[in-house]
């Protein structure tokens, strides 16, 4: 079975091991005396400091290499100009020291908070992922191969989308899955048709696409008759009263997770507390985490705090960096009660939806947790109102929430008030509520957009 070609069990047991720290140390070697002799970025960062890469410890590496955001290369790269078509490829290629040719697929981020950022794998890249991506399917199925081979899934994810778009589906088949490339740009009655068409029993897809599914046609989820579903792209899967929703909307485990690129692989277990993701590649990447503001090293140590920064140890696409995602996590190195291996990260937000409330930090996915605790009296849809470009808030933080039909509005002081308390008591913020007829705001198939721009408006 083609899953078998994939899945290493000796490696997956030995995740955050002190086994699998001297694998990566010898794989960070190994990857970066390759990127040495074929890109100029890391020969001159490495020579700079007088490192080799077959003697070079991990501290020294961090020391060294310079901490970059996903796009912080590519933000370096000029626009291409009318007449340069395909200028970025030539320019990628070349810092990484690859033929531009060797470039089998061509995605991009979604682009939600700007610019797309792209991202080029060639056939060594693609043949990473499933090898993460096994581990997932071991670790969600307690070991049970035929039950792997028995899955039949809707990818919903945006079809162009680096990672969880034609990637995800590649690496599905790979592992001998059956897979239906739906992708979320067509919304959710091509979802419905084809997965009852195709009779398909699981669903990967944003949290806010499986809301969405649950809040618009509840039934016709139910009666698909789901056994799995897979959420990751954004923070939503993770936060207790949305993991609720969607499980009891579905009546299906829902599994929280990120990664891919690289190999990279984090997935939720299904305690009933939510434990966070589960990190089974300890092998593929290097994690580190940093202060959110002034990029400091954090320790990492059970229960730390701070912005996500990794390093993938093979591959071409990526080279060898300190590579921030923009995630704020909390880490968690004791053993899990389920019993699968890995230390675990919970999402607290991102660092560009990051909001300072009279110095309090604020993330939208946790205000998204307090609103949705209060459906049904709330269809579960809210913005928050800048007035000013953000982090600095100036209190009272502004909330435009819808309340749900069959709400009387003589019942909306009393529910503010509940709202306001619950989450003075959990984010330590009261908010000031804009109350809204259900389905004023603009529902979304793939990411949530929970912030207004008030500010953009007053500028025109």
């Amino acid at each position: 079975m083609a899953f078998k070609n994939y899945f290493d069990e000796k490696m997956y047991r030995i995740q955050n091991t002190k086994e699998v720290k001297e694998i990566q140390i010898q794989k960070l070697r190994k990857n970066l005396r390759r990127y040495y002799d074929q890109s100029m970025f890391i020969k001159m960062v490495l020579d700079s400091q007088e490192l080799k890469p077959e003697t070079i410890t991990i501290e020294q590496f961090r020391q060294a290499m310079p901490l970059m955001g996903q796009d912080t290369v590519r933000g370096q790269i000029p626009e291409s100009e009318p007449g340069e078509k395909g200028k970025i490829v030539t320019m990628l290629s070349q810092l990484v020291g690859v033929d531009p040719y060797d470039y089998v697929l061509m995605c991009a981020t979604s682009g939600t908070t700007g610019e797309p950022t792209p991202y080029f794998f060639t056939e060594e890249d693609l043949e990473i992922m499933p090898r993460g991506l096994a581990r997932t399917l071991y670790m969600v199925t307690h070991g049970n191969i035929e039950a792997i081979h028995q899955m039949r899934c809707i990818q919903g994810f945006g079809l162009s989308m680096f990672g969880a778009g034609v990637p995800l589906v590649w690496a599905l088949m790979r592992l001998g899955v059956g897979v239906v490339p739906v992708g979320a740009e067509v919304g959710t009655e091509r979802i419905f048709k084809f997965a009852e068409k195709f009779a398909a029993n699981a669903i990967w897809c944003t949290p806010s696409l499986a809301e969405y599914m649950v809040d618009t046609n509840l039934q016709r989820v139910r009666d698909i008759g789901f056994k799995q579903v897979f959420c990751g792209a954004e923070p939503g899967a993770g936060i207790p009263e949305v993991r609720k929703k969607i499980e009891e909307g579905f009546r299906a485990p829902l599994f929280d997770g990120m990664g891919l690129v690289g190999g990279l692989t984090l997935t939720s277990c299904e305690e009933k507390q939510y434990a966070g993701m589960h990190h089974l590649t300890d092998d593929m990447f290097l994690f580190e985490l940093v202060h959110p503001e002034t990029k400091e090293p954090v320790p990492f140590e059970d229960q730390a705090i701070g912005e996500m920064v990794m390093t993938p140890l093979q591959g071409i696409s990526i080279p060898p960096g300190r590579f921030s995602s923009g995630d704020v996590v909390q880490i968690f190195l004791s053993p899990c009660k389920c019993g699968a291996p890995g230390w675990r990260l919970k999402m607290a937000g991102r660092t560009d939806d990051m909001l300072k409330v009279k110095g309090v930090i604020v993330y939208p996915a946790s205000i998204d947790g307090v609103i949705t605790g209060f459906v049904p009296r709330v269809t579960g849809e809210f913005r928050i109102v800048l007035d000013e470009p953000p982090p600095r808030v100036e209190p009272p933080i502004k909330l435009k929430v819808e309340y749900a039909a069959g709400m009387k509005k003589e019942d909306l002081e009393k529910l503010e008030k509940e709202i306001v308390a619950d989450m003075h008591a959990k984010l330590k913020v009261r908010p000031k509520i804009e109350w809204l007829p259900p389905n004023t705001l603009d529902r979304a198939a793939m990411k949530t957009k929970f912030i207004e721009k008030a500010y953009e408006q007053k500028k025109k």
